[in-house]
């Protein structure tokens, strides 16, 4: 039996990554068959990455279309996650929209704090540090990702809009790097690092583990210092900070482009770029008062991989969100003090008429859960205010860091349990405006599900039972059993919020009572 392929793209500010495998469904283990690179430079010659460039934009494209056709003749799918460039850019939506139309792929928008999980998850699978407290450094492009963890326990994560391609821009842009800018750059990146400073030292970490291109490259001139070959395998590699301080002073004494290509074991696509990086990584190990760095070769795009593995195949209890998925949810819901029964009961109902109407709404798993999250934290705007808390709930789960989901599924969750009353999904609303069409029916169909769950616990007293749901022909009846004294009062409400659901699927809505 051949083992399924799946690709993941890592579009990064500075390059694009694309790595195909073959997975084991059993294990949970991949075999890596190929890689791609394409620097692509995707957030350079913006402001401060507030916007991508045309030229860039069309890079990105091309590069896209590229690692479509190869992902294709592999019969691998693709799960595409975007970071710092695409996330902060105000015209985010036109590059996405081009690479679902021209490139056929669909991009997922990382937060911060999601994109330092995934590169977890990556470090985790190629260092044997899984039962180390450890602390994950990764120098980006256009941000810096923090991460303090064991195993699969995150103690603590941050991302800062610090990196390589974002600090040349701003200290050293086209010229010749000079003690003047050096010293500028170090003295931001002490003020900006203060967050990370002061929250790590509440943790014990056993190492320090460094990863992606910048810390690749440095690890890699070190290397070669110490008489090893030019572009091996650093996995494991580690290097101490004056093996550190050695290579940035030899980095910083090149001051321009053409006297740094002279730097054996720099990479020449980063040469212009890596001062900035190294100052960054130096100013981090000072900072930290880091003694010594681990590499791991594996980062974003095989932690993509196995977060991807791990939806598909190795969920044991595919009818529950995943457990750091829920976590996360139940940690928002429980600092906004929903009402814990009427939150589990509503739940329970959205659900049950999920798996009741499948073959009507035709979603997935992943539907479901975005359902799930959705209908469990409907109501925490009511913490802001009762008027008006359906857009304070949208406005708190899309603006709070849950772990486990993407920036789009946290739009696609916070609609959803926005249009649990009042008005309709609209496109004159800019929120629900601004997703796809096909996230936006996913809203329709599931705001029309939590809705009437929503309507059947009026009373918040939990009195249905159990749902037993009908179809005939443009008709779905639901058949309802519960507390004989609210049961009428819970059909009205169902009833007063059925209209989004008849709508949406074309059917006549009926309530009738089995009590």
């Amino acid at each position: 039996m051949l083992k399924p392929r799946l690709a993941a793209i890592d579009i990064g500010t500075n390059s694009f990554h694309l790595i195909i495998a073959e997975v084991d469904t059993n294990t949970g283990k991949f075999n890596i068959l190929g890689r791609e690179k394409q620097p692509v430079r995707l957030g350079s010659g913006s402001t401060d990455m507030k916007h991508l460039g045309k030229d860039a934009m069309e890079r990105g494209i091309e590069a896209l279309k590229k690692f479509a056709a190869l992902a294709e003749s592999a019969g691998a799918p693709v799960r595409a996650i975007a970071t710092s460039a695409v996330r902060e850019a105000i015209n985010q939506h036109e590059f996405i929209m081009r690479a679902r139309i021209e490139a056929g792929i669909r991009i997922e928008v990382a937060s911060g704090v999601e994109e330092a999980r995934y590169i977890y998850l990556g470090i985790l699978q190629s260092v044997p540090v899984y039962d180390k407290p450890v602390f994950m450094i990764d120098i980006g492009g256009g941000s810096t990702e923090f991460l303090i963890g064991k195993g699969r326990d995150i103690y603590y994560d941050n991302s800062l809009k610090l990196g390589a391609i974002r600090l040349t821009e701003r200290f050293f842009g086209e010229k010749d790097i000079d003690s003047k800018a050096i010293k500028h750059c170090r003295e931001y990146i002490k003020g900006y690092m203060t967050p990370v400073t002061r929250e790590s030292i509440k943790y014990n970490y056993e190492i320090a583990i460094g990863s992606s291109g910048t810390i690749l490259n440095i690890a890699n001139i070190i290397n070669v210092s110490k008489g090893g070959e030019a572009d091996t395998r650093l996995n494991n590699f580690v290097f101490t900070k004056d093996e550190l301080h050695a290579a940035v002073a030899e980095i910083l004494e090149a001051k321009t482009v053409k006297q740094r290509l002279k730097i054996p074991g720099i990479d020449p696509q980063r040469a212009d770029i890596l001062p900035a990086g190294a100052i960054l990584l130096e100013q981090i190990f000072k900072e930290l008062k880091i003694k010594e760095m681990m590499i791991s070769e594996y980062a974003l795009r095989e932690g993509i991989l196995l977060d991807t593995i791990e939806k598909e195949y190795l969920i044991k209890d595919k009818e529950h969100l995943g457990n750091i998925r829920y976590s996360s949810v139940m940690h928002l819901a429980e600092n906004f003090r929903i009402e814990k029964e009427h939150s589990a009961h509503v739940t329970k109902l959205a659900l049950n008429i999920f798996d009741g109407t499948r073959k009507l709404h035709k979603l997935g798993n992943t539907e479901r859960e975005y359902l799930e999250a959705a209908t469990i934290l409907h109501e925490v705007g009511g913490f802001v205010s009762h008027s008006q808390h359906h857009r304070h709930s949208y406005y708190i789960i899309r603006n709070s860091e849950m772990l486990g989901f993407t920036e789009n599924e946290k739009e696609i969750i916070a609609n959803v349990a926005r249009y649990h009353r009042k008005s309709h999904p609209k496109l004159k609303h800019p929120d629900f405006a601004k997703l796809s069409g096909d996230e936006q029916l996913v809203v329709r169909k599931l705001a029309a599900i939590l809705r009437i769950a929503d309507g059947l616990d009026r009373s918040h007293t939990s009195s249905i039972t159990e749902i037993k749901i009908e179809q005939e022909e443009n008709r779905i009846i639901f058949n309802i059993t519960g507390n004989a004294e609210n049961i009428e009062l819970e059909i009205w409400g169902a009833n007063s919020k059925k209209k989004l659901f008849e709508e949406v699927f074309g059917v006549e809505v009926i309530f009738k009572s089995q009590t």
